[in-house]
């Protein structure tokens, strides 16, 4: 697409108006789109502008001071004590050398003039803010300002310390540091943009290349420059008007807050910062910034400013994932294998960052302080402020927190428990053995009872029997007497009778002493019968067999005297039945 002569000088008017390089770029890439051609046109009509400045409109100067003036931005000049060594930097509108100071001090300092032709007013109130702002500021990780003064064509330059180091994500990625090495260095910056804010200083341009990481007795120490950008907050700066318009965007478009995108400074507070740090924060975790630089770089300008207002972000978690093949080398610099570093960033430092990449200002933390304080919390496993706290979350931290005292705790909580499960195993199988005991015991008690309810039955039932055999007994003897005893059997044709009958009674008696053993009254009973029965055989002249009785009723009455000799009853009994009656003789 080719522009008209008309449209080019419309477009590098427009341009030439725009201070800060970055928003002067952002223009151009929206204003020229594709047409490179336009586009190497209109920055040759800058740079060539630029170069001449206001030379016109300037004092006349001599001719040596004209020769001085311009050879005083050149490597090998001298500009009061110090000798430009060598150029190390260029931004919009200055230059920063090495250079040597011979006096009063022999040092090399880092030392930033203002380029030639960009004289401007603006230019040259935005160059003594930047001065005045470093000059306000004493902190160790901000580089500090040590000088300032005028060349003699009158080009401003301050001095400031020279700092020997690398972007912080350059340093990290060579140096491999690890997420905790690399959060640690992240929150010595945070305490360097607090110290500037509560100077009153806003930094406005956040960025690695802003953040330089020099080595302190083999320590990393990031130190923070550039304050080309800054807004003071409720202070003046500089004497000379300073104001930024409406359609200029201070910043980088990569790094800028969703404020500064509005291209106004009217509404830019220190929470702007905090967005800046959050992309930093974010890049260092992920390796790449929230939004995609080759994207913001095809994007028009207008796509760039609706992008940082309006999209949100990956998680850095999330992030890590879509990398593709660089996700391996992303982990690697970090120390870590590309799935393990996926779970370091998710939550706490998900939450971190996206709370500091809020695009409503007032969601995100509001200092950064604050932002330093979530971060060390997260190092010291402690609850972070950045996420609606849980009591399992809670407990997860003080876990990890005191993992020693915890483990110790487990260790003796499961011994604990584990007694306590033994012991009340231990109990249930006591408890149960004790009521199957009871249970068993009260069945023995119930047989015990049904037992001794049987045994009385059978007691009952004996003594009745005893009862009756006694009856029984006393009816035997008593018919044994009168049969033995009456005179009616006296007639010799009686008396085999009277035999046979006594003979029943005496079988009767031996049957009573087999079938229940010997007892004392039994035994009595039976040698009585005998006896009677000796006497009957005698009377009968059957002597023989009245020898045999007598001697059967004799080996009784032995038996008796010995095995019971306490049954005395019994004995007298027999005793008394063979004084009474006459003994058979042989």
């Amino acid at each position: 697409m080719n522009a008209s002569s008309s449209d080019a000088k419309t477009i590098f008017g427009r341009a030439i108006e725009i201070e800060e390089a970055a928003a002067r770029a952002a223009y151009l890439d929206q204003a020229c789109g594709s047409n490179d051609q336009l586009r190497a046109e209109i920055d040759g009509l800058i740079r060539a502008h630029f170069k001449i400045g206001d030379f016109l409109k300037g004092p006349a100067h001599d001719a040596a001071t004209c020769l001085n003036d311009a050879d005083s931005g050149e490597e090998g000049m001298v500009i009061g004590p110090y000798k430009l060594l060598e150029q190390i930097g260029e931004g919009g509108f200055g230059i920063v050398f090495v250079a040597e100071q011979h006096a009063p001090v022999r040092r090399r300092v880092a030392l930033k003039i203002i380029k030639p032709g960009m004289d401007s007013r603006q230019v040259l109130a935005r160059f003594e803010v930047e001065r005045q702002a470093l000059a306000l500021m004493d902190h160790p990780n901000i580089a500090r300002a040590l000088d300032a003064g005028v060349t003699n064509s009158g080009r401003p330059y301050f001095v400031m310390e020279l700092i020997r180091g690398v972007p912080i994500t350059d340093y990290c990625d060579e140096a491999n540091l690890a997420v905790h090495e690399r959060l640690a260095l992240f929150v010595s910056v945070c305490r360097a943009v607090q110290h500037a804010h509560q100077k009153g200083i806003i930094h406005r341009d956040i960025k690695p290349s802003n953040i330089l990481v020099t080595l302190l007795d083999g320590r990393p120490v990031p130190k923070v420059i550039d304050f080309g950008v800054a807004k003071a907050i409720n202070q003046p700066l500089t004497q000379e008007t300073l104001f930024t318009r409406l359609a200029e965007m201070i910043g980088t478009p990569l790094y800028m807050s969703p404020e500064q995108a509005e291209m106004t400074s009217l509404d830019i507070d220190t929470r702007s910062d905090i967005y800046s740090l959050g992309v930093l924060l974010y890049e260092l975790l992920t390796g790449s910034t929230p939004f995609d630089k080759n994207r913001l770089k095809r994007a028009a300008f207008d796509e760039i400013r609706r992008i940082i207002r309006e999209e949100e972000p990956a998680k850095p978690s999330l992030r890590i994932s879509t990398l593709g093949e660089k996700r391996t080398v992303v982990a690697a610099h970090r120390h870590a294998d590309p799935n393990r570093l996926s779970q370091l960033l998710r939550g706490d430092l998900d939450w971190i960052v996206m709370k500091a990449l809020e695009k409503e200002r007032s969601h995100r933390y509001e200092t950064a302080n604050g932002l330093a304080m979530d971060v060390e919390r997260h190092l010291a496993d402690e609850p972070v402020l950045a996420c609606p706290p849980s009591a399992a979350y809670r407990f997860a931290k003080f876990a990890r927190r005191n993992r020693v005292a915890f483990t110790t705790s487990i260790v003796v909580l499961a011994a604990i428990l584990l007694c306590t499960v033994v012991s009340v195993t231990q109990a249930i199988r006591a408890t149960r053995a004790e009521r199957q005991a009871d249970a068993r015991f009260q069945e023995a008690e119930e047989a015990r009872d049904a037992e001794a309810a049987q045994r009385q039955i059978a007691d009952q039932e004996r003594q009745q029997a005893e009862e009756n055999l006694k009856r029984a007994r006393q009816a035997v003897d008593q018919y044994f007497t009168r049969v033995s005893q009456s005179k009616l059997f006296n007639a010799p044709t009686l008396q085999p009778l009277r035999k046979e009958l006594l003979e029943d009674a005496v079988r009767y008696y031996q049957t009573l002493l087999t079938e229940r053993g010997d007892n004392p009254a039994l035994l009595a009973d039976l040698a009585v019968a005998d006896l009677r029965l000796a006497e009957i055989y005698h009377e009968v002249d059957r002597n023989d067999d009245a020898i045999d009785a007598l001697a059967s009723g004799l080996e009784l009455v032995e038996r008796l005297h010995t095995k019971y000799p306490n049954a005395k009853d019994e004995l007298r009994r027999v005793a008394g039945f063979w004084k009474a009656n006459r003994t058979p003789k042989a």
